[in-house]
């Protein structure tokens, strides 16, 4: 009792000093930590995370057997871990950095600062080439036709369309249709889409490195997922050996879309709601108070 006693009168003389500083402090690295476990699960991260931990079990058992060899050895591994995780984890680290920058908070000042994020012409050619691809994929999923078609965003593949052919054409379902036809010179690449237009034909794809997760898939499912994860890009594919069209996006890949779904999937992907600008939202306050008088 006296035990619990003792216990009970620290936590109330440590709550006494708790500030509202280290509330907040103690959420944002409740929310890294957080962050860092769901970007790094089924990867092969998550296993080098473990293998770290199970390290540190070690080192906290030698130390309390006061082993003196394994502690130091551990020590100085250690000590340089700092280095090693930042090697490790090269591709988480510039995955996250990459979706900070994609976040609502950079869109947002994006619109406010540099007028906007698409304009109505640009929305009416991304329009059309989402259509275009649609009816192509659907054209291809009855033919058994493989085709990659990479929707570019906020980063650009300028490195990736470099391995390709540059076209800079307009899209439509005969364009795709030459691309891919087999023994076309170009079919065995990827499409790359920007602004609505086709940027490149016949690009190669880096292949996923999530091979935990995705290890069934063939190379084309492989290479979407692959610049899935190292861009903000959406691909569809096309599989030559089941006709099913699938989205990768984000690292992650779903299967069985028809044409509509597809249609309205990729809009939804690519097309995203604009943020409100401020004054958006005073004038609507504006009028609902004006609404509110007249009554």
């Amino acid at each position: 009792m006296q035990f619990i006693a003792e216990w009970f009168n620290d936590f109330i003389a440590l709550m006494s000093t708790f500030r509202f500083n280290d509330f907040i402090d103690i959420l944002l690295i409740s929310v890294l930590i957080y962050s860092l476990l769901k970007l790094i699960r089924d990867t092969r991260a998550e296993q080098l995370l473990k293998g770290l931990l199970f390290i540190f079990v070690i080192y906290v058992i030698a130390m309390v057997l006061d082993l003196m060899m394994v502690t130091t050895i551990i020590k100085v591994v250690f000590e340089s871990s700092v280095i090693l995780i930042v090697i490790v984890f090269q591709p988480e680290i510039r995955k996250a950095l990459e979706q900070l920058g994609r976040s609502k908070f950079a869109k947002t000042y994006k619109m406010i600062f540099q007028g906007g994020l698409l304009s109505d012409a640009e929305k009416e050619d991304i329009n059309k080439s989402i259509v275009d691809v649609a009816d192509s994929a659907t054209l291809f999923s009855h033919t058994k036709t493989g085709a990659l078609f990479v929707f570019e965003r906020e980063t650009h593949l300028t490195d990736i369309a470099s391995t390709g052919t540059e076209l800079n054409a307009k899209t439509s379902t005969a364009i795709f249709g030459n691309l891919f036809f087999n023994k076309a010179p170009l079919h065995d690449g990827a499409c790359i889409i920007r602004q609505g237009k086709i940027y490149a034909a016949g690009c190669i794809l880096p292949l996923n490195s999530n091979e935990i997760r995705y290890s069934g898939v063939g190379t084309r499912h492989r290479a979407a997922l692959g610049v899935s994860e190292v861009s903000d890009a959406v691909v569809v594919v096309v599989s030559e050996e089941t006709g099913i069209i699938s989205i990768a996006v984000d690292g992650v890949l779903k299967r069985d879309f028809e044409r509509d779904k597809l249609i309205s999937t990729l809009q939804e992907l690519i097309i995203p709601e604009e943020p409100d600008k401020p004054t958006d939202k005073l004038k609507r306050v504006a009028k609902r108070r004006s609404k509110k008088d007249a009554e």
